[in-house]
């Protein structure tokens, strides 16, 4: 697991004192818990969200960034609670991601997943991200630090999403070729085209790219633009189907050395309040975890 141990361009803190933060997984959480407000949470909250917030925040690619903008609104340790206005506005990529970051950090293998939710909205799969550490025995852990909070009445500890609840964008996607789950419920709440196989494909591309330390942000797409059902190619469903089927590190660092999956230099930021950019990434170079060389770019 020491790929997941060692930061990304994403993941990376900068110059953050971890000294003094603890090392459980659960911990981490209620502290990430106590430092973000989503951006769809400030009625929860009884907090409203500056419109500007709303927006620049969550464009924030790195944990460094995130970080920086909280030591701009209140320059405390990060074990402190802070008041919603305090906080930074992000989505559960920003959760997961500083959740990540610090469990990386203090020495917990650590990852995010891209996938859908069942427990958003009833009968419907809400895209969304957790984060995934490694236990002593290997085996990897799912932790939602989003909901890691008493207003959230969900019916499972935040701490073990069971595998059933949050369904992985590989799952995902064979459950709704195999006719187990109807691709029209999988998306976005609010968004109403953004829904479908489709879709689902994008976040098992995604995946797969945080997979190898490749945390972008949920909006972010590359290659062909796919934005219906009915853009997808008999290719693109085949390369699909390959990846859910993937079992082990090296059959999945073998499809994203596939240049119609590995992130390029430029993606396509889909944001619903920005409108449809371009973005250029710089490129660094790290290990994936089958031990080759793999370009990751960073912004």
């Amino acid at each position: 697991m020491d790929f997941y141990l060692t930061q990304s361009p994403y993941s990376d803190p900068g110059d953050l004192d971890v000294s003094g933060l603890p090392r459980d997984p659960g911990q981490l959480a209620r502290l990430v818990r106590d430092v973000i407000i989503h951006r769809g949470e400030g009625e929860r909250f009884g907090y409203a969200i500056p419109q500007e917030r709303l927006h620049d925040d969550a464009e924030s690619r790195y944990a460094a960034a995130l970080l920086r903008i909280l030591r701009e609104r209140k320059d405390a340790p990060l074990t402190e609670h802070r008041a919603p206005d305090e906080r930074f506005v992000g989505t559960c990529r920003d959760f997961a991601l500083l959740h990540c970051s610090l469990l990386r950090a203090t020495g917990t293998p650590a990852r995010i997943r891209c996938g859908f939710a069942t427990y958003f909205s009833e009968g419907f799969h809400d895209d969304h991200w957790v984060t995934e550490y490694g236990l002593p025995d290997g085996s990897w852990r799912l932790i939602d630090p989003q909901v890691h909070h008493p207003s959230y009445d969900v019916p499972f500890d935040p701490l073990d999403v069971p595998r059933d609840r949050f369904l992985v964008a590989g799952e995902a996607w064979r459950a709704c070729r195999e006719g187990r789950a109807d691709p029209e419920t999988f998306g976005v709440t609010g968004l109403d085209w953004v829904k479908g196989l489709w879709f689902v494909r994008a976040d098992v591309c995604r995946d797969l790219a945080a997979f190898h330390r490749v945390e972008l942000l949920p909006w972010d797409g590359w290659g062909p633009e796919i934005l219906d059902d009915a853009a997808l190619t008999e290719d693109d469903i085949a390369l699909t189907d390959a990846v859910a089927a993937a079992r082990s590190e090296d059959e999945l660092r073998r499809l994203y050395e596939d240049p119609r999956l590995t992130v390029p230099d430029e993606i396509t930021s889909y944001t619903t309040y920005g409108g449809v950019r371009k973005v250029t990434l710089r490129r660094s170079r790290t290990t994936s975890p089958g031990g080759s060389r793999a370009a990751s770019p960073a912004r």
